[in-house]
């Protein structure tokens, strides 16, 4: 039996973490509402020159204190963030007498931990392992998906049978009637990005370095640091699936805004060729075409993908890029991450890799008025990778360039810290109708799946509304796709539809494309559970948006009440499936948060309102 040996509350008394003496172990207990929801954490490092696992031991815990921190955020679930929590530091030891210092903090949403090393220990370091591990009960409901560094799979629900193998973060269980995400936060230049590994025993999961052949077997494995040093958080978002979906924690716990200027940080729309042509940047007055859709739709961005150094049939990149400007349009523009670290030819391939390329490159396009970069196929979860990441990051934001990062790893609250990296992509998203028929049949669930799983932790360049067919025909009705809009969260917004897609949309439904934004003042989660449904509600202002979205094949009724609204009476726009899945049905009405609406949806359907306070 376990000694307890020190224990913590969350602020509400919800969450309980009771740290223990095992025989061999220091571990940990995470409980919620006294139903414990992760039964055992095992903690442990592994330095070339030190070995923190067995046989450690517990020197005492320093006082504990209270973190209690508001901060804003440019774009996000909500603009202002609350940071409030306990927390303290466990003393270790091992039999050679060299120190651990683990810290803690209890959230009402969660629980964090990091290891630290002191200056006291050797200057240079190399880690070879990291022993920590999560057991999950082999009850639990599991959505996880496989490990891949560009994180776009699936998140099968699990549930008795339990798989083996690698996988990545975020990992959502449930167990004992709560619900805990598991993730990391705040890595930086001392760490690699890591997952988790059940390969050993199915209840057990620790975590993993990245495996030797990523990023085209370019860099080490095993990340390298000097003290002090502390590692990335461990995290895990816990409670009701409320507090799952709401939780800003990831961020939270991450380094604070860096940049003294941020007022040329611009959330909005953008318009995106890729998705009905692929090939199409290559074509001028496609370009162009976009150009004015988005101009036509009030969308702020353009975005030549691929293929732009390519372009002809009329103009090229500059001509592009000054025509959008005439239309009171900003271009974005996408890059290879280029380097040894990957195969994929496309080009450019080398105007990112030196800081000296990267220098005259942003200076160039700030010259031509461009606003932002897509950056593609990093393929590795490395620390030299996660440098590079950083680098762009950082001399991006000095010619003052917004960042969306694609072919990538999951966001690890990097967006708090360097707020102009808007979106990233880490998800199986739109592009994949132009992939494989898998999305056609899959797309729904997982849409029902992301808002408890992978947006849960940062923005999501899924690129969503797409009312017309690409390669592989879409089974979503129309009423879903525009839901989307308001269901995934990403700093900019890339519009998956061809123009045509959306200008033969009705005038109520183009009105709401050109309004809808892309960053909020506040998130609620109305209900719905993993990979069946889903309602949110999001705050710009005094505006309200109300989403609903269906993730199986059948029909469904939904009540939802309107308590979420102030005090106040709204006008509220309803969009609502029709009796055929390309059919938007509009209605009006004046409504208050006393009221209640009823929504019919289609197999694969949704439903989105707008409530504008009234006067």
């Amino acid at each position: 039996m376990a000694k307890p040996l020190q224990l913590i509350y969350s602020p509400d008394k919800n969450i309980q973490l009771v740290i223990n003496q095992e025989q061999k172990h220091i571990t940990a207990t995470v409980l919620y509402q006294k139903k414990s929801i992760i039964p055992e954490i095992r903690f442990g490092i592994q330095e070339q020159n030190q070995t923190f696992y067995n046989d450690m031991k517990c020197l005492g815990f320093s006082e504990k204190t209270v973190i209690q921190e508001q901060y804003p955020a440019i774009h996000g679930k909500r603009s202002s963030c609350s940071n409030i929590g306990n927390a303290f530091t466990m003393y270790l030891e091992n039999t050679l007498k060299q120190k651990l210092n683990i810290e803690f903090r209890v959230y009402n949403d969660g629980v964090c931990f990091r290891y630290a090393l002191s200056e006291e220990q050797p200057d240079s370091l190399l880690f070879t392992n990291e022993f920590t591990t999560y057991r999950i009960h082999r009850e639990a409901d599991r959505w996880m998906q496989k490990y891949i560094p560009h994180y776009e799979g699936d998140f099968p629900h699990e549930k008795g049978s339990i798989s083996q193998g690698e996988w990545g973060y975020p990992a959502l269980i449930r167990y004992n009637g709560c619900w805990a995400l598991l993730t990391e936060a705040n890595i930086d230049r001392n760490y690699c990005a890591t997952h988790l590994a059940n390969t050993t025993h199915c209840e057990y999961y620790q975590i993993a370095y990245p495996h030797k052949e990523e990023g085209n077997g370019v860099g080490s494995t095993y990340p390298t640091t000097h003290t002090p040093w502390s590692s990335p958080w461990r995290v895990i978002i816990l409670g009701e699936l409320k507090n799952i979906v709401e939780s800003t924690l990831v961020e939270d716990v991450s380094t604070p805004c860096l940049l003294k200027e941020t007022d040329w940080i611009l959330p909005g729309s953008a318009s995106w060729i890729y998705w009905a042509y692929n090939h199409g940047t290559k074509d001028y007055k496609k370009c162009c075409e976009y150009v004015d859709l988005a101009a036509s739709m009030q969308w702020e961005y353009v975005l030549f993908d691929w293929e732009w150094d390519q372009m002809q049939n009329g103009g090229t990149l500059e001509d592009a890029a000054a025509y959008a400007i005439s239309k009171g349009v900003k271009p974005l523009i996408w890059y290879n991450s280029g380097g040894a670290h990957n195969r994929v030819s496309s080009t450019p391939r080398d105007r990112l890799i030196t800081k000296e390329n990267r220098k005259k490159e942003f200076r160039k396009l700030k010259e031509m008025g461009f606003a932002g970069i897509k950056v593609d196929f990093f393929e590795s979860d490395k620390q030299h990778m996660v440098n590079y990441y950083l680098d762009i990051l950082e001399d991006a934001a000095k010619h003052k360039l917004m960042v969306n990062f694609h072919g990538c790893t999951l966001p690890r609250g990097w967006s708090r810290t360097y707020p102009h990296l808007m979106s990233m992509e880490a998800v199986y998203g739109a592009e994949q109708y132009n992939n494989s028929p898998y999305m056609t049949t899959a797309a729904s669930r997982l849409n029902c799946t992301y808002p408890f799983t992978r947006n849960v932790v940062g923005p999501m360049d899924y690129t969503p509304v797409a009312f017309t067919n690409s390669q592989h025909p879409h089974h979503t009705t129309n009423t879903h796709e525009l839901a989307l809009s308001i269901i995934f969260e990403s700093g900019i917004q890339h519009w998956a539809d061809r123009p045509e897609g959306f200008y033969q949309s009705s005038d109520e439904v183009k009105s709401f494309m050109s309004k809808v934004p892309t960053a909020w003042d506040d998130t609620r989660f109305i209900e719905g559970y993993p990979g069946e449904y889903i309602v949110l509600a999001r705050r710009k202002g005094t505006t309200w948006y109300l989403a609903g979205i269906n993730g199986t094949t059948s029909h469904k009724k939904l009540t939802v009440v309107l308590d979420f609204l102030q005090d106040a009476n709204y006008q509220m726009e309803l969009f609502t499936d029709g009796k055929k899945a390309t059919q938007i049905c509009t209605s009006c009405n004046q409504v208050s948060k006393y009221d209640k609406i009823e929504t019919e949806w289609l197999p694969e359907g949704g439903f989105v309102a707008c409530f504008k306070l009234q006067e």
